[in-house]
């Protein structure tokens, strides 16, 4: 289906952590030929090059239901083509006081919290209309970020402090990788159709992705935490030797060296760590050892989407 396979493991303000890594088709399989920094002319010469592409980011691409339901616009890739223009000029602009925050303008907060902040239950109450004693952190989230067996639950989307958050991200991503894209053709999974129907439709196809998710689907020893740690790189690194043979992956000789070496020793080898986890998840999937998705709903088809080889079957129930 796909010549060239990509996945981003997207920073929204240093340039030098945004990483990938590639995957070319070879003649059974595939050949991861790089891990390195994304490049300036990253949607020029990987997006729109000659070959047919997939590529996946690891920020959210969809809306929760139950906000964009009130947006008023039909579904996801309208409302993503009219945000940050005329009556929505403000969406991408982070709210920094609890009044600022409206559906126009979700993303909070900018800045660190004051001390005795109720924090997220602002967004609960502006977005959704939650009372605060009934709210759970979960009402702010698309259904494919609740928690599962072997994750815990992503961070709702709106939400842009702290590590583990990933607003500032989406709105970085969206507006120069995302919504660029599309205007150029790009199609966009799974909102568009499933993948072997996009593959014959457009020669580059988007899709999230998500690096807490693809560690499952490599391995169940998978190594997480402390991944800014060398030592700990290079025993997952080990873990994706293993995985490799499964799906038809080989590794070029420089990707070799960079897994051996734990992708270097600063913390940020992290970046790199995560861009080849996400990226061997996808190739499970084109190579159908892996479903890329379970029976959605109409709300995830139309608002929601999904994370690339997610089955609806881990899922648990929301319970935060």
């Amino acid at each position: 289906m796909f010549d060239l396979l990509i996945h981003a493991d997207w920073s929204a303000n240093e340039a030098s952590k945004r990483q990938m890594a590639v995957a070319e088709r070879a003649s059974v399989g595939w050949q991861v030929t790089d891990v390195k920094q994304v490049p300036p002319n990253f949607l020029e010469v990987q997006l729109f090059g000659k070959k047919r592409v997939l590529a996946g980011f690891d920020f959210p691409i969809g809306l929760p239901a139950a906000y964009g339901k009130q947006t008023g616009f039909r579904d996801f890739r309208e409302a993503l083509a009219a945000f940050g223009d005329g009556d929505w000029a403000e969406f991408y602009t982070v709210a920094e006081e609890k009044k600022d925050i409206s559906i126009q303008r979700p993303f909070y907060p900018k800045n660190v919290m004051p001390k005795g902040s109720k924090k997220r239950t602002y967004l609960l109450e502006a977005l959704l209309r939650k009372e605060l004693d009934t709210a759970r952190a979960d009402d702010l989230r698309r259904r494919c970020e609740y928690r599962t067996q072997k994750r815990p639950a992503a961070s709702p989307i709106f939400w842009t402090l702290g590590a583990k958050q990933v607003g500032k991200a989406a709105i970085d991503g969206w507006q120069h990788v995302i919504r660029p894209a599309l205007e150029r053709g790009a199609r966009l999974w799974p909102f568009d159709g499933r993948l072997a129907d996009l593959s014959n439709a457009a020669n580059c196809v988007l899709c999230e992705t998500y690096p807490a998710e693809a560690y499952g689907h490599i391995s169940n020893q998978f190594p997480v935490k402390g991944k800014r740690k060398q030592e700990v790189r290079r025993a997952g690194a080990e873990e994706m030797r293993k995985f490799a043979p499964r799906c038809g992956i080989e590794f070029a000789a420089k990707v070799q060296k960079q897994m051996g070496d734990g992708f270097g020793p600063d913390p940020s080898g992290e970046d790199a760590y995560d861009a080849l986890a996400g990226l061997l998840s996808m190739i499970a999937v084109v190579q159908q050892h892996r479903d890329e998705c379970g029976p959605l709903t109409p709300d995830e088809l139309a608002w929601e989407g999904w994370i690339m080889g997610l089955a609806t079957k881990d899922l648990l129930t929301a319970c935060s």
